[in-house]
């Protein structure tokens, strides 16, 4: 099964593609499965690991919303697949790649979205990018400590799925603008539902770039990037749309990300701080695989995977357990 899927690949697939037979293989050499290829075999491990299911409740923008119908960091990662393979797919690239990838990227997310990063980046001496706590996730803390041990193109990609990253394959380069186009239009959409933006306040060269709907504005953006890189060695989009993308983008920063509830965000940083300092403190409170951590590598990295593998409800409870008195408990 897995040899005839090497052979539509080297039919089917473009030459600038990566084909499964061609990875550069796993750190720890494995025995090869029958019937997957490895980066199939990379996207199951995602998907049966913790630190995936954890993302379900973890927040993209929104604060424990009041609502069923936001992004979550799960529903995001689903939309970065999804668009990462259809970009693959009219590129006749490798989707099996370009998914794992996708499906791996936000591994590595903190508590209450972008906040929680800003928050251990400035405490951590080290710094703190959650690209690089992603790949941090599947090398050393999934699996009580021993990694997933994935392919090193599906780590490339993962590492590098942000703005600024330069990823080896054109598969990680497309997760990289379905990661943007995923994020930017339906944080769109729940700036609307809560009430913090009205869609004619989007700017107008990015309505007249892309459409007025997710849909038209997604589409679009594939269809774009499509049209720009058909049989060549990158995936990007043409200039006109890019610089409408980037214009769009700084507006959900100003208006959105910005200006989303102020006291939730002030709350958030300051149960982060003091989880931080708690533990930092008292590392012998971490539980056992983050305490081996602080031996190998000290307090503040293991402080820094602890709290960033935390879901916005257990960060909450853990604060609330050790520092909110408890009924019954003088």
């Amino acid at each position: 099964m897995k040899e005839k899927t090497f052979e539509k690949e080297k039919a089917f697939l473009s030459p600038y593609a990566k084909k499964s037979c061609e990875s550069a293989g796993r750190a720890r050499e494995e025995t090869p499965c029958s019937m997957r290829t490895e980066f199939q075999r990379d996207r199951d491990r995602i998907i049966y690991s913790k630190s995936f299911l954890r993302l379900k409740n973890k927040t993209q923008v929104f604060f424990a919303p009041d609502g069923d119908h936001y992004i979550t960091r799960l529903t995001h990662t689903l939309d970065v697949s999804q668009i990462a393979r259809s970009i693959s797919r009219c590129l006749s690239l490798n989707e099996d790649l370009a998914e794992a990838i996708a499906l791996g990227h936000d591994l590595g997310h903190t508590p209450f979205g972008h906040v929680g990063e800003r928050v251990l980046a400035k405490l951590s001496p080290d710094g703190f990018r959650h690209s690089e706590q992603s790949l941090r996730v599947v090398d050393v803390l999934e699996k009580d400590g021993r990694g997933l041990n994935l392919t090193l193109e599906v780590r490339d990609g993962i590492l590098n799925h942000t703005k600024d990253g330069k990823p080896s394959t054109l598969e990680g380069a497309a997760v990289s603008l379905a990661d943007r186009i995923a994020y930017i239009n339906h944080d769109i959409e729940d700036a609307v539902r809560a009430g913090f933006l009205k869609a004619e306040e989007l700017p107008a060269r990015a309505v007249k770039a892309f459409g007025k709907t997710t849909r038209e504005r997604i589409n679009t953006a594939i269809g774009d990037i499509a049209e720009e890189s058909e049989g060549k060695p990158y995936v990007k989009m043409s200039a006109e749309r890019q610089a409408a993308l980037d214009e769009l983008r700084a507006f959900m920063f100003t208006h959105v990300y910005e200006r989303t509830n102020k006291l939730i965000q002030e709350s958030a940083e300051r149960m982060l701080c003091r989880l931080y300092t708690y533990f930092t403190e008292n590392p012998e409170q971490l539980p056992e695989l983050y305490r081996a951590i602080c031996g190998r590598e000290g307090v503040s990295r293991a402080v820094c995977d602890y709290l960033s593998s935390m879901t916005d409800k257990y960060a909450i409870n853990v604060f609330n357990r050790l520092f909110v008195p408890q009924e019954g408990i003088v």
